[in-house]
């Protein structure tokens, strides 16, 4: 049997009713739901900050620096030298024979204040004694401007002079003389010879580059002035001073036994 348009609209009217009912109840539950939050950024993390050094965190210390590095001890070798490291100094009829003379290889410390090693020759009777005063003179960190043998200046006295090389042996006869130096038999040492000039009676020195210090008393490193410990190094083991002699005055000279 067909409804009538009364029944038919009714329905309708119900229907529509019963629909938002049901839409209004589910727009309810859904916005009861629990709103979930979204997991923290890494710029909003909850873990905790580092302290700061106010906090009572003891800052971490500096790196220590190295130390320096500490110059090599004084060390020497003494051996016999051969006939042709003395081309220039040694000839025959020279009071010494070479079988009597001794390298050594020592070190010293320069004006640069840095090690060096040098070399120098002597009476196999000296060499001991020129070993203990160098010695003190490298623990001192006493400056010396070069250690070569004169032969590197073919023999020259002069030219080894005016390059202020410190050196021993040489087979010469003493300045101004016509006996043999002390040099000639290895029994003396001329230091520093620039700094420690030999200067004649009347005040003169023959190398201009050591005019300035022709005068005693003078505070130059490397300069040897009378009664220092330089001197009282030497004559703790017998060397005299050229320094101390009269009218002329050698202040790099030491020898054993004078002249």
């Amino acid at each position: 049997m067909s409804s009538s348009p009364l029944v038919t609209r009714i329905r309708a009217v119900v229907a529509t009713a019963v629909g938002c009912l049901a839409a209004a109840a589910c727009s309810a539950t859904a916005t009861s739901q629990p709103t979930q939050s979204a997991p923290p950024s890494p710029a909003t993390s909850s873990a905790p900050a580092s302290p700061s050094p106010s906090a009572g965190t003891p800052t971490p210390s500096p790196t220590a620096s190295p130390s320096p590095t500490t110059p090599p001890k004084f060390s020497a070798k003494v051996t016999k030298v051969a006939r042709d490291r003395l081309r220039y100094s040694w000839r025959p009829g020279c009071p010494v024979p070479v079988g009597d003379l001794r390298l050594i290889t020592m070190t010293y410390w320069g004006f640069d204040d840095r090690p060096h090693t040098g070399e120098m020759v002597v009476n196999k009777n000296a060499a001991d004694d020129i070993v203990t005063v160098f010695r003190r003179l490298y623990d001192w960190r006493w400056p010396i401007r070069k250690m070569e043998l004169v032969d590197v200046y073919k023999g020259d006295d002069f030219d080894s002079i005016d390059a202020d090389n410190t050196s021993a042996f040489n087979c010469r006869p003493a300045t101004g003389s016509s006996s043999w130096s002390q040099h000639a038999y290895g029994r003396a040492v001329d230091i520093n010879p620039r700094e420690n000039p030999y200067v004649s009676a009347d005040g003169s020195v023959a190398h201009k580059n050591a005019r300035k210090f022709a005068r005693r008393p003078l505070d130059e490193p490397g300069v040897i002035n009378p009664g220092d410990r330089v001197v009282r190094a030497f004559e703790r083991l017998d060397w005299e001073w050229g320094g101390y002699w009269s009218g002329i005055k050698d202040y790099q000279h030491f020898s054993k036994g004078g002249g």
